[in-house]
């Protein structure tokens, strides 16, 4: 073995190791402490449930009702019916019938002018009367009746965005264990970080802010021209550490259908990789940091058994950073509803830096992606 590849490889998996132990400990670490407050008094403030459908008669049919029939006092749902060919139009006639607080936008598409799902939500901002806004979509279901109750619960003078959570619906395979596996990393990343005081992206499933913040922030203005990021782009625009908070109680979850194809998975993750590229430079310093260091451990400790290493050397710097990660993640994953996800922890974790790494490069070079 040449002294002179392995000493710098060594030192560099070392270096790596330590920054992975970081984010795994410090950053990461401070889900599993976080403890649920319960609020002093009854929360009555009006709010407006936004959802932005484009053929989506059939989820609307399925989830629309769990909805409206929220145990809240003061609320409004806005569905903006973008430009449906299938008979969502019809379904939300009968819905609106029977829900008087249930208020249907319905855009037509225009020959010449396309838009995406920015437009929708700017259009569904609009035409809520309440300040306080939460966005869901059409194919979620809240996890109980006091979902809108809960995300109401954590504004506090100042607060102006609430980071919710959305985890997918558990299902057989491999396919599913990943989505949910990545939708886990998802949530405990920018859950943490904003624990953290740096809040750099929420997901719209799952989402609620003020009316005033929207057009104080002038909506989507900055970052109209990129079609995904209605979500975490304007989180990673406005949120700051005094005014994002986080709901994790169980009662605040939003459940999502999985992809059902690793080609229509693989869609998703491109378009919203696209609005990865205009986070600020801070955030994508950091992220990039985060992850560069999770792909290189395990190529390093490819290169270390490439060169072999004495053998006790991968097992044992493989297991430090393994442990730990159990460790931490094991009450995360309580906390978020995937504790299952844990049993086939190690292969998923390997998967989903490669997925990443490829993922990167691929949208790199990709600039067109569409809503629907």
């Amino acid at each position: 073995m040449a002294d002179y590849i392995f000493v710098p490889v060594f030192i560099l998996l070392q270096v790596v190791l330590i920054i992975q132990l970081y984010f795994i400990t410090i950053v990461h670490g401070r889900l599993g402490v976080y403890k649920i407050m319960e609020p002093a008094e009854e929360i009555t403030r009006p709010v407006s449930v936004i959802i932005c459908a484009r053929n989506e008669e059939k989820n609307l049919e399925k989830n629309l009702s769990l909805i409206l029939e929220q145990d809240y006092p003061d609320y409004e749902v806005v569905v903006v019916n973008d430009c449906s060919s299938d008979d969502s139009e019809l379904l939300l006639r009968g819905f609106s019938s029977r829900y008087p607080h249930l208020k249907v936008v319905t855009l037509t598409e225009h020959e010449r002018f396309k838009h995406g799902k920015k437009f929708a939500v700017t259009i569904g901002v609009k035409a809520a009367k309440n300040e306080h806004l939460l966005f869901t979509d059409a194919d979620c279901r809240p996890a109980s009746v006091n979902w809108i109750r809960r995300m109401q619960e954590q504004y506090t003078p100042g607060t102006s965005i609430v980071l919710g959570y959305s985890p997918y619906e558990r299902g057989r395979g491999f396919l599913n264990a990943f989505i949910r596996y990545e939708s886990f990393s998802t949530a405990l990343n920018y859950l943490t970080f904003a624990l953290a005081g740096n809040p750099y992206m929420g997901v719209g499933r799952n989402l609620s802010y003020t009316r005033s913040l929207f057009f104080q922030s002038k909506g989507f203005a900055s970052h109209m021209h990129i079609l995904s990021g209605d979500d975490d782009l304007f989180v990673n625009e406005n949120a700051t550490p005094e005014n994002t908070r986080i709901q994790i109680h169980p009662d605040s979850h939003v459940w999502s259908e999985p992809k059902k194809s690793w080609a229509a998975l693989w869609r998703q993750k491109v378009r919203h990789m696209g609005a990865g590229k205009a986070y600020k430079g801070s955030d994508k310093r950091v992220l990039s940091l985060q992850t560069g260091t999770a792909v290189l451990f395990y190529v390093l400790l490819g290169i270390m058994i490439a060169l072999h290493a004495q053998w006790w050397i991968v097992p044992a710097v493989y297991l430090i950073r393994l442990t730990l990660q159990l460790i931490v993640y094991t009450p995360a994953m309580r906390k978020l509803n995937c504790k299952n996800v844990i049993w086939w922890f190690p292969v998923l974790d390997l998967f989903f830096n490669i997925f990443i790494c490829v993922l990167a490069i691929v949208a790199t070079f990709r600039k067109k992606v569409q809503w629907k």
